[in-house]
């Protein structure tokens, strides 16, 4: 897995740390749980976008991009993420916004992620829920062409082949870790949505030989279509590096803890926000990690893991997203 193959900018802090939660799991009397801190990736507040940027971003100043052209929710963690590395970077920017979530509450519309976005100064540009969101970019891109830009159009989670190469390169970092400490981890858990950062560990872990597995608590869609979007992109991602075939029984989301849908609160992620806030001092997002960690929270108490094992939790960041639903929250953990 020679990884320096591909054009990459240097944008995280690494290694992000790897924590035993000794607290939650007293707590919830199961297995070890671990959490690796990808929220503290370091730029514009962290989070798992920034590990898929630092190839995509490496390949598009390699074509000469002058603009950077991508999408995701009102809420996107990754829009967010794009913005900045596109200020580092002299990069103009455009985001394209879905309103997924059917909302008027001003503080999604306004707060967390947008206001960043705001402050960057970025383009922003809104379409309706349901849009085709890959060609929304397209048509973005091709006007954009038009005028005299270079664009470099990057899908929704920056999830591709070529963001997807981050997540392969987290799992060589996880293992360099995990054997330094002398910690044999027996699975790794977290929110699985565009499909870029799962498909990666899978690659990466899978051309490593780890014999580690990857549970996806998905936060958006069935399980059937999560898995074949993660074991479709697995299998690209793993071509692109010149790894091996990709078993199709690597690839697991359970998809249990959605809820009422993409981005709309739970009681579940509610109380895994203030547990783990509460015992650990860590920070979730409503969205993703929230969703993430309340499926780990109830797979503990049911018994799926051994009371041996060491799970690894990745938290892939997002607490500004914690800022548009301060009101759901507020009354949820009083």
């Amino acid at each position: 897995m020679h990884l320096a193959r591909f054009p990459r900018v240097k944008l995280c802090q690494t290694p992000t740390p790897l924590e035993k939660m000794g607290n939650l799991s007293k707590l919830l009397g199961g297995p070890t749980l671990w959490i690796k801190r990808d929220d503290c990736t370091g730029v514009a507040t962290g989070g798992n976008k920034v590990r898929k940027l630092e190839f995509l971003v490496g390949e598009a100043l390699a074509r000469g991009a002058t603009h950077l052209v991508t999408q995701g929710a009102v809420q996107s963690n990754h829009v967010r993420q794009t913005a900045a590395v596109a200020m580092k970077f002299g990069l103009k920017c455009t985001a394209v916004l879905e309103h997924r979530v059917q909302t008027n509450d001003k503080d999604y519309l306004q707060g967390g992620n947008v206001l960043l976005d705001n402050l960057m100064g970025i383009n922003i540009e809104h379409r309706a829920g349901g849009t085709d969101m890959q060609a929304a970019i397209e048509q973005v891109g091709a006007r954009l062409e038009a005028a005299g830009e270079k664009p470099y159009l990057i899908p929704g989670g920056g999830s591709n082949p070529v963001g997807a190469l981050g997540y392969a390169a987290v799992a060589l970092e996880l293992m360099a870790q995990a054997n330094e400490m002398g910690l044999e981890i027996d699975r790794v858990v977290h929110a699985t949505g565009s499909a870029g950062t799962q498909a990666g560990l899978v690659a990466g872990f899978n051309a490593l030989n780890a014999g580690i597995p990857v549970l996806g608590i998905g936060v958006r869609l069935p399980q059937d279509r999560q898995e074949a979007n993660v074991f479709k992109l697995a299998e690209a991602t793993s071509a692109l590096m010149g790894g091996p075939a990709v078993p199709r029984e690597s690839v697991m989301a359970n998809c249990d803890y959605v809820g009422d849908g993409y981005g709309i609160p739970t009681p579940g992620m509610a109380e895994a926000v203030k547990l783990l806030a509460r015992t650990e001092g860590v920070f979730l997002d409503p969205v993703y990690s929230g969703k993430g960690m309340a499926g780990l929270i109830d797979l503990v108490r049911k018994g799926f893991f051994a009371p041996e094992e060491n799970i690894v939790f990745l938290h892939t960041g997002g607490q500004v997203g914690l800022f548009g639903y301060a009101d759901y929250l507020n009354a949820a953990v009083a």
